[in-house]
């Protein structure tokens, strides 16, 4: 695997390291290299030498570095100079770029082609608001200069059926972990928040629309919109992540016609009659019949937070929540 130096004034490597790991999982061979105010070059230096030796695989080294031509940066461009065939610097780091060098060092094993390939989402991860201070990008358009336009009812696209490349629980619903980690590692062209009471609050639809990584698009529609667009030909090229705040929802898609095969169970916030079953997950007695109603028809279970994290045992999860509120109600 590809290591990952990230070097930087202060403390912000370290920081930034941290970030990371919250969004994408703890990663082995990533170091982070600092230039405190009382150190000097040559402290940077055998800083990255001792980050180095301590990859597993020392031929194919990225180095994310905070500023081109900063201390940082020279130093490590002096060790790079041995290696220039096959390692690479990129300045400028953000935490798009990190989260781009984490997923795309999962396939990729050349330093070089990692460092080509994160450059455009790094740029991709600058925005600001109001978006009408962004140049605004043209309309999309045919090869006859004609503006695209909806596709007209009964139109198939592709096979006609729309993929699921992930249906998760999530309480928080689109977020870091989900716009970046599971983004990366399911591939969707849309993300599409299904929820009744979001779909009618324009506030909350709205920032999600917006919290939407760069390439993908994102939607917040009812279950009703749901099962629609499950039997409409016209989504046959779609590939969707879905979010659910809850359990009775994708019931409710599955009992509706949507082909859920498996559930990400990633986190359920806790309230009042809920029983906490892990750091991520409460749940009350309509999770657990939900949850197990999905069982019954067929769904499997993925619980995990992230994509990096070992899967937990649905079962013993269930028996747990069953057993406290069981207790709770007896008291």
């Amino acid at each position: 695997m590809v290591g990952i130096i990230l070097a930087s004034h202060g403390q912000f490597a370290e920081g930034i390291l941290q970030s990371g790991a919250m969004i994408f999982g703890e990663q082995e061979d990533v170091k982070a290299i600092t230039l405190m105010p009382s150190e000097g070059p040559n402290d940077v230096k055998e800083k990255i030498h001792s980050a180095i030796a301590s990859f597993s695989d020392q031929d194919e080294v990225l180095f994310l570095v905070d500023l081109w031509g900063g201390t940082p940066f020279n130093q490590a461009n002096s060790v790079f100079e041995e290696h220039k065939d096959k390692w690479a610097i990129v300045s400028g780091l953000n935490l798009p770029m990190l989260v781009e060098a984490y997923a795309a060092r999962l396939s990729m094993t050349s330093a070089q082609k990692i460092a080509v390939h994160i450059l455009e989402k790094a740029k991709e991860g600058i925005r600001i608001k109001p978006e009408s201070l962004e140049v605004k990008k043209s309309a999309v358009v045919s090869e006859t200069g004609e503006v695209k336009r909806p596709l007209p009812p009964n139109t198939v696209v592709g096979d006609g059926k729309i993929k699921i490349v992930l249906a998760r629980v999530d309480s928080r619903l689109l977020h870091g972990q989900v716009a970046t980690a599971w983004t990366k590692s399911t591939n969707p062209n849309r993300i599409i928040v299904v929820s009744d009471s979001v779909a009618k609050d324009e506030l909350r639809k709205k920032l999600i629309e917006q919290a939407s990584p760069p390439g993908v698009k994102a939607n917040v529609i009812p279950i009703k919109k749901l099962i629609e667009i499950s039997k409409d030909p016209r989504f046959g090229t779609t590939r969707a992540l879905l979010l659910f705040e809850n359990p009775t929802d994708v019931v409710r898609a599955v009992e509706g016609g949507v082909d859920i095969k498996e559930v990400n169970v990633g986190s359920l916030a806790h309230s009042i009659g809920k029983v906490v079953v892990s750091k991520v997950l409460s749940m009350g007695n309509e999770d657990v019949e939900a949850f197990e109603k999905l069982k019954a028809d067929g769904v499997k279970f993925d619980v995990r937070k992230v994509p990096n994290d070992s899967h937990s045992n649905m079962e013993e999860i269930l028996k747990k929540a069953k057993h406290g509120l069981a207790e709770n109600k007896a008291q």
